[in-house]
């Protein structure tokens, strides 16, 4: 882990029969169905699957975000489901970053500002300037998010992630509002990102062509994985096509 202290041994998420039930009843949705696999620390993973197939849901319990209804997640060597709130509020402010389909920048912000929102509230931040150059925002820092394209606010909030200095970043349909070209731009910020931080990055997605720029794929169906494939040979975000 890059928060001051060497990481432990073995992968970064181990998830053993992780069930999601939302409602009860014959109205119950089963968004988890058992899961069992791990996630090797380092890796660049994609999440593939269509809208409703639980991706998601796995992706919130992952983040601390949401619990599950059975099963058990280790984040190394820490048991995520037996958490009480506060340590799960810890989790998420020390360890992980979240990039969403949309932005949530303030708009009253600059792009310094807004990823400066972040370095605030953790022990050994990254210096925002420096988290938007790793974007390649390093002309646009004093930017308001109205000034900005859409591909560009993505970048800042991927900035904003990244200057936690987060040993895992979760990206939930990072490319989802933009067009090709300006989402290649963003997967190539991602890319670079865990090539030059060692974060462990999660990309959900439902773009089958994005599985190609990962190091693992993980295939999502009805609550369950169909499959998971390792990359021989990954391509660049540049070299996808839509």
């Amino acid at each position: 882990m890059k928060n001051g202290s060497r990481a432990p041994e073995g992968p970064a998420f181990r998830i053993e029969g992780l069930t999601k039930i939302f409602g009860s009843g014959h109205t119950a949705v089963h968004a988890l169905r058992g899961v069992d696999i791990d996630i090797p620390a380092g890796e660049l993973v994609v999440l593939l699957g269509p809208s409703g197939s639980g991706k998601s849901t796995l992706l919130n319990i992952m983040g601390g975000l949401d619990r599950a209804t059975d099963g058990t997640v280790y984040f190394f060597d820490r048991n995520l489901t037996a958490m009480n709130d506060a340590q799960l509020t810890r989790y998420r402010r020390r360890d992980v970053g979240f990039v969403f389909q949309f932005y949530n920048l303030m708009p009253s912000l600059t792009a310094r500002e807004n990823v400066e929102l972040v370095t605030e509230i953790v022990d050994h931040p990254m210096d925002a300037g420096d988290a938007l150059s790793l974007v390649g925002l390093t002309e646009r820092v004093d930017h308001f998010p109205s000034q900005l394209s859409g591909g560009e606010q993505q970048r800042v909030a991927i900035a904003r992630a990244v200057a936690k200095r987060p040993n895992v970043l979760f990206c939930d349909e990072p490319t989802g509002a933009l067009d090709s070209k300006t989402g290649q731009a963003v997967l190539r910020v991602l890319q670079d990102v865990n090539a030059e931080t060692g974060a462990t990055v999660l990309i959900i997605t439902h773009a089958a062509a994005t599985a190609e720029m990962a190091d693992r794929v993980i295939d999502f169906a009805d609550g369950r994985i169909r499959n998971v494939s390792v990359n021989t040979r990954k391509v660049s975000a540049e070299e996808i096509r839509w």
